[in-house]
């Protein structure tokens, strides 16, 4: 009988959530290195460009959005290679932070946008060149169409990096059908659930509950 091991199967995701689970651990007054800015106003601001995917308001949204980011996550790197994953992760924390300081006036972290990203990309995994899968637009309409009737709520969620992260998955997902039909091929992968994300307080404001 084969001996059973433990793995580290998904290098990529696992180091993520490490990370995040040790950026929770930290002092407070090293926050500010795991935040968007509302402006691009100092290395911070852009160092939180990348690092704010790390930092969360509390461990209940941490695990709201690693509970999604694990399951997906590792189906993912699989398919697309640890590189490739890594990449879009940075993409994705890159263009979040610069449309959060381009349209919104609020500091923002969080993972929920790298956990959109991989929902929609994952329901995009069979897809192939000219194609529009039918599970991309039921969820494209279940998770991104709650995200707009949201936005109009004030309940401390930023339905922004929701809406970004969706994007952006859904855009690799085609750009990699275009290059999957190039090579020839893909393999298949996984969507699920619901992540949240957290503007923290406005300027001059109140932290978020």
């Amino acid at each position: 009988m084969a001996k059973l091991r433990v793995t580290y199967n998904a290098p990529v995701v696992l180091t993520f959530a490490l990370a995040a689970v040790i950026v929770q651990l930290l002092p407070d007054r090293t926050q500010a290195y795991f935040v968007a800015h509302p402006a691009l106003d100092g290395w911070r601001a852009y160092l939180g460009m990348f690092t704010h995917i790390l930092g969360h308001a509390g461990w209940d949204h941490l695990l709201a959005n690693f509970s999604i980011i694990l399951i997906i996550g590792p189906i993912l790197e699989e398919r697309h290679g640890s590189v490739s994953l890594l990449a879009m992760i940075a993409v994705t924390a890159l263009i979040t932070g610069v449309v959060n300081a381009a349209f919104f006036n609020q500091y923002l972290l969080g993972a929920s946008g790298i956990a959109f990203m991989m929902v929609i990309l994952g329901s995009v995994a069979n897809i192939k060149a000219g194609e529009i899968p039918l599970t991309f637009i039921a969820v494209a309409a279940l998770f991104m169409g709650r995200e707009v009737v949201a936005a109009f709520k004030d309940d401390q969620v930023s339905q922004g990096a929701h809406l970004i992260g969706g994007t952006v998955g859904g855009a690799f997902g085609f750009l990699g059908a275009g290059l999957g039909a190039l090579r020839g091929g893909a393999k298949p992968a996984v969507a699920a659930a619901t992540p949240t994300a957290r503007p923290v307080a406005r300027p001059g404001g109140k932290p978020p509950a």
